[in-house]
């Protein structure tokens, strides 16, 4: 089996975008795309999905699935505009059910939503697997940042998602709605407890305050080693401490309300309505 990873990196969310090919069949599978949004205008984009389209055009690759490692709160998803435009299938965790009936209550969204996971065409268990052509995938459930959380598993390479940062930024929060420390520990040592050379492939990185240039790609070796919340084996208790006086102190994302409500619906945005627009909601006072 061969594996190749070409990654999109989104300064204006500092999001990265993976895309994960099977050199022999030309199978891929894109994780985490972004559909770009200027939250002042209220005005959608597609120029960051549109770079996933054309480089999946030049190499002559076929879509397989659209995978999301959680329901993002920091950027809105492509997912929808890509399977349209690519086809593949949708799929994330099955805790998404868990977040799209907390948010629903919170957006008190009409009866047209129905929180069951049936806007993804695949809700994966934990330990599940499936295939990108002739590569196996893994599914971990690595909850804590949020009940969705999953890990992707392929060949020698893991897409964490939030769950893990780089190892000078440490690790996700947890004080989102059903978020926990103690579970996020827990899934941070399943990872962790994956051969040392894995290479794991984040979400997110802001350069550690700019002090460098953002990174996307660590390993376990590095993360276990390295990694200033956890890493150098720090007990449940200390991370637990550190993680939860920490969160304390956070603001929340800069697109969390738009985005959520996106995301739920696997990027699906809002139907239009009588007069032609398409609107958003924003719940007041909810956090």
């Amino acid at each position: 089996m061969t594996i190749s990873v070409k990654t999109f990196f989104d300064t204006a969310t500092n999001n990265a975008t993976h895309v994960v090919c099977d050199t022999e069949t030309r199978s891929c599978a894109i994780i985490d795309p972004v559909l770009d949004f200027d939250l002042a205008a209220g005005q959608t984009a597609t120029q960051s999905a549109e770079k996933i389209i054309n480089y999946v055009d030049s190499e002559g690759l076929k879509v397989s699935w659209i995978l999301e490692t959680h329901v993002h709160a920091d950027h809105l998803t492509a997912s929808a505009y890509l399977k349209e435009n690519l086809g593949g299938k949708t799929g994330i965790g099955s805790g998404v059910v868990d977040v799209q009936k907390k948010f629903g209550a919170i957006y008190n969204l009409n009866d047209d939503f129905t929180p069951d996971g049936s806007q993804f065409d695949v809700l994966f268990a934990d330990n599940d697997t499936f295939s990108i052509g002739n590569l196996e995938v893994h599914v971990i459930h690595t909850p804590g940042h949020t009940p969705a959380c999953a890990t992707y598993v392929i060949d020698d390479c893991a897409f964490t998602g939030d769950t893990f940062f780089m190892p000078d930024s440490g690790t996700a929060r947890c004080d989102f709605p059903d978020g926990s420390a103690t579970q996020l520990y827990n899934s941070l040592q399943r990872i962790l407890s994956l051969p040392s050379e894995t290479r794991l492939f984040l979400n997110h990185d802001y350069g550690c305050g700019g002090s460098r240039d953002c990174g996307w790609e660590t390993s376990v070796a590095e993360q276990r080693d390295k990694n200033i919340h956890v890493g150098g084996r720090k007990s449940a208790e200390e991370f637990i401490a550190m993680r939860e006086e920490r969160d304390a102190t956070l603001s929340m994302p800069r697109l969390v309300l738009p985005a959520i409500q996106v995301n739920m619906r696997a990027g699906e945005l809002p139907k239009k309505e009588s007069g032609g627009g398409r609107f958003l909601k924003i719940p007041l006072d909810a956090f």
